[in-house]
């Protein structure tokens, strides 16, 4: 069985997740936000506590809110860390980034493979699907858990709302496009884990997202 544990991390409110089996006691982390080293001991006494292995350090997509804790998960536990390649560029332009928001940060570990829809990889006997789902960057994913029904929609879906497309090569049609295809047309009773605030399911965005019902 599946463990789902969100944290929720740094100035921007954006949600940490660490997915983990009961069994095999491996998991991965998903979108390492920790920005400070209280933060850095939440995520780290949580992982401990339940005696869990980092097996990868996945980011959705690689805006500043999500990858300010890769360099903590990536030099203390050595996961294999993965990201989509069309946001590597914003990936090593962290400092840029940073600075639009006043913070400083540090150089980014460089990845150690990309994100595809062929590409498959597990934790413990779970099957994790990636869905490619531009439109907020170039090359976000989406995590789909089949078995399980949930996904992790990054800055993609959030309950009733969408990610932005007001920042770097984003883009309002394609984000919509992604979440048509590859979101809506998922099992109703899939359950979203989004970027920032709280779970909702795909009956209910479809029902009452208001972007989605133009």
């Amino acid at each position: 069985m599946l463990v789902v544990r969100k944290f929720i991390f740094n100035l921007f409110y954006e949600n940490t997740y660490v997915v983990w089996d009961e069994d095999k006691k491996e998991c991965i982390v998903v979108d390492a936000g920790c920005s400070n080293s209280s933060e850095e001991e939440k995520i780290s006494s949580y992982i401990n506590e339940h005696g869990l292995s980092i097996k990868y350090l996945i980011n959705t997509h690689c805006h500043i809110d999500h990858i300010l804790g890769n360099n903590f998960i990536k030099e203390k536990y050595y996961p294999e860390f993965l990201i989509p390649e069309r946001d590597k560029e914003l990936l090593e332009s962290a400092d840029t980034q940073g600075a639009a928001f006043g913070l400083h940060v540090n150089t980014q570990p460089e990845a150690d493979g990309f994100l595809s829809e062929e590409k498959n990889i597990f934790v413990g006997k779970s099957e994790i699907k990636f869905l490619f789902t531009p439109g907020h960057t170039p090359g976000e994913f989406c995590l789909y858990f089949n078995k399980e029904k949930f996904c992790l929609t990054g800055d993609v879906l959030f309950k009733n709302s969408i990610g932005r497309t007001d920042l770097w090569n984003a883009d309002y049609d394609t984000l919509i496009n992604s979440i048509k295809t590859k979101l809506l047309t998922l099992p109703n009773e899939t359950l979203i884990y989004p970027g920032h605030g709280e779970s909702s399911r795909i009956e209910i965005e479809k029902m009452t997202n208001p972007f989605l019902l133009l």
